[in-house]
C-alpha cells in the first residue's frame, strides 16, 4: 500500500521535471491515489463455523430491542400468574439477552443453553454487573433446575430447534417440572397456516458503535412429511478492521394450530391461560384459528 503511493509519487516528479502541464499532474496523482485506495480496502473475511459460535454478533442482531418483550413479560407475571414471580428462567437462553435486564429489574435468573459459547458470553455479561453466573450448558428437552422458578419464558422460536415431536414432548414435561405450580411458561412461536405460506424471507440491520451488522433468514426446504423446513441465514459484518460473512444452516419443526394446542395438551400440567401475537400487546389477546402465524402461549402451571 505504501509502495503504491511512493511509486506513483516518484512518478509525478519525474513527469513534472519534463514540463507536463499542472492539468495532467494532477490526472496522474488523482490515478495514483484511487490505486492506493484501492489497495487499502480491506479483504472480506468468510467465519467458520455457526453463528450461534459468534455470540457477540448473535447478541447484537437479537438484542438490541428487547423492551417490548420485558414490559410484555412483566405484564403476564402480573396478570396470569397465581403466584408472586422472583425467580426466572429462560431455557434455550443463547446470549442472555433478556437475562441481564431482568436481573437488572431485581428477579433471580437463570437459563441454559447447548451452545458452550454463548453461555460463557451470557455468564461473563451477569458477572461484569455483579449478579451471579447462573447459566449452563444443557439440553432444553433434558434438564433439571434445584428448585423450581417462578416462571420461564422462550419468545423468539428457539423452541422450534427441537426437530421431532418427542423431543418437544420432552420439552413440554421438564418446563413443567421447572415451574413451580401456579407459575408461567410463555412461549411463543411462528406457526403454519392452513393456506400455503409464501417463501420466507427476512432481512433486517442492526448497529452498536463501530460494528454494524445485515442479517438475512430465508427458507430453502420444506419437507412435510418430517414437518421441517429448512433455513439459511447470513451475516455481514462491518467494523473498522475489515469486512466479516457468515452462514449457516438449520432446521426448524414446522406446527400449525392443532399440532401445538395437542402439544400442549400431551402434558396435563399445562393450561392456556391466554395467547397473544408479537405485537407483544397485554390488552389484546387473540382467539387461535387456521390463519394464526405469530403466537404467544401463556401456559400456566397447574395440579401439584
Amino acid at each position: 500500500m505504501g509502495t503504491a503511493t511512493a511509486l506513483a509519487e516518484k512518478k509525478s516528479k519525474r513527469t513534472t521535471a519534463k514540463g507536463v502541464t499542472s492539468k495532467a499532474l494532477a490526472s496522474k496523482s488523482s490515478a495514483g491515489k484511487a490505486a492506493s485506495a484501492k489497495a487499502a480496502k480491506p479483504k472480506t473475511v468468510r467465519l467458520p463455523g455457526h453463528i450461534y459460535d459468534y455470540p457477540k454478533y448473535y447478541d447484537l442482531i437479537f438484542g438490541s430491542d428487547c423492551q417490548a418483550e420485558l414490559d410484555f413479560l412483566q405484564d403476564c407475571f402480573a396478570c396470569f400468574a397465581d403466584r408472586k414471580v422472583k425467580k426466572l428462567f429462560e431455557p434455550a437462553c443463547g446470549t442472555g439477552r433478556l437475562m441481564v435486564r431482568f436481573a437488572k429489574l431485581g428477579y433471580q435468573i437463570s437459563g441454559n443453553d447447548l451452545n458452550e459459547k454463548a453461555i460463557d458470553f451470557c455468564n461473563r455479561r451477569l458477572e461484569k454487573y455483579g449478579f451471579p453466573t447462573s447459566a449452563f450448558v444443557a439440553d432444553m428437552c433434558n434438564f433439571q433446575l434445584k428448585k423450581p422458578v417462578d416462571a420461564a419464558f422462550n419468545t423468539i422460536n428457539s423452541f422450534r430447534h427441537l426437530e421431532k415431536p418427542e423431543m418437544a414432548k420432552d420439552h413440554m414435561r421438564v418446563m413443567a417440572d421447572a415451574v413451580a405450580p401456579g407459575g408461567l411458561y410463555v412461549l411463543g412461536l411462528h406457526l403454519t397456516p392452513s393456506t400455503e405460506p409464501q417463501v420466507v424471507e427476512e432481512t433486517w440491520t442492526a448497529a452498536r458503535g463501530n460494528l454494524k451488522i445485515r442479517s438475512k433468514m430465508w427458507l430453502v426446504d420444506r419437507t412435510p412429511a418430517q414437518r421441517l423446513e429448512t433455513y439459511r441465514m447470513k451475516y455481514e459484518v462491518t467494523k473498522p478492521a475489515g469486512r466479516e460473512v457468515l452462514e449457516d444452516q438449520f432446521n426448524f419443526l414446522t406446527y400449525n394450530v392443532k399440532q401445538v394446542t395437542d402439544l400442549i395438551a400431551s402434558e396435563p400440567r399445562w393450561e392456556i391461560a391466554s395467547v397473544f401475537d408479537f405485537a407483544y400487546d397485554i390488552q389484546a389477546p387473540i382467539v387461535l384459528n387456521d390463519q394464526t402465524e405469530d403466537v404467544v402461549f401463556v401456559l400456566r402451571r397447574v395440579g401439584s
